[in-house]
């Protein structure tokens, strides 16, 4: 199944992570109204008797780009999940602009916010045309010229040769898949943008390409995006803040340049030492 998006933004700072007891907080240019574009609160989640998230708690601000890195299993990418309803909590609740996803139809929130994941999973059997225009085919129905006038705003922002739009992905480069991939995920302008590894699939340089790409889609859009990586320099190149994860508990959630000066905890700390082992 396929899901997709929403849109938006302003540049800020302020907001609040609770993990447990501990409380997490970062400054913003913004007054806080009280209603947080993505909320999660007292989030629990388990597999039988394995417990993934405890006592999960997060507020992000709309037009934030939240990076979220950690060890492998440490519930990434199921909070990640949580927000379009692909995963639902043992307990607890996500709010969207202050409303809990429960009361909402799953169908209209899946194509209210943009879904990007690694490696190709456009459809093969469609162009790249009507792989973007999938979602606003749906909502739009019988406006063809409304959605071909998104499909052709998203692909000139995200980079794409009009050229492009009559071959399939085979024929087309990883790199040229993953922006239509993108493309598609933004073609309905979603307010909300979640995106699970989306580059881990491509060389190094298509990489920076990308990485490039989306923070310019971020600053001229606005929207607000979550977006889960495993590589540190990738979390703190792209954040406007970086949430760190271990073992289903938030770590630290601050500005980049707070994670790197005054890491909170000694995952945090290790973490950075590997980046700055590696970059020596």
């Amino acid at each position: 199944m396929w899901r997709l998006r929403f849109l938006r933004k302003e540049v800020f700072y302020m907001s609040k992570c609770f993990a447990g007891n501990e409380v997490f907080s970062a400054r913003t240019e913004r007054k806080e109204t009280g209603v947080h574009c993505i909320e999660y609160k007292n989030i629990r989640m388990a597999y039988g008797e394995k417990v993934i998230i405890e006592n999960f708690n997060l507020a992000v601000e709309k037009g934030e780009f939240v990076t979220i890195i950690g060890s492998s299993g440490c519930g990434k990418t199921t909070i990640l999940k949580m927000v379009n309803g692909l995963v639902r909590p043992v307990s607890g609740e996500i709010l969207i602009d202050g409303r809990s996803i429960r009361e909402m139809d799953l169908t209209a929130l899946r194509r209210n916010i943009g879904y990007a994941i690694q490696g190709s999973v456009l459809f093969p059997h469609m162009t790249v045309e009507k792989n973007i225009a999938y979602v606003p085919n749906l909502i739009n129905k019988k406006d063809k010229a409304k959605t071909a006038q998104a499909v052709e705003k998203w692909m000139r922002i995200v980079g794409l040769d009009e050229e492009l739009k009559t071959r399939y992905p085979s024929e087309i480069s990883g790199g040229q898949q993953q922006r239509v991939g993108i493309a598609r995920a933004l073609a309905a302008s979603p307010e909300i943008l979640l995106m699970d590894e989306p580059f881990g699939a491509v060389d190094e340089i298509t990489r920076s390409s990308l990485q490039d790409e989306i923070a310019r889609i971020h600053r001229e859009t606005g929207i607000t995006i979550l977006f889960v990586t495993h590589d540190i320099d990738e979390a703190l190149r792209l954040g406007t803040r970086v949430l760190v994860m271990n073992e289903g508990r938030a770590q630290q959630f601050a500005l980049p340049r707070e994670i790197l000066n005054h890491p909170a905890t000694d995952f945090v700390r290790q973490l950075i030492r590997k980046k700055e082992l590696y970059a020596s």
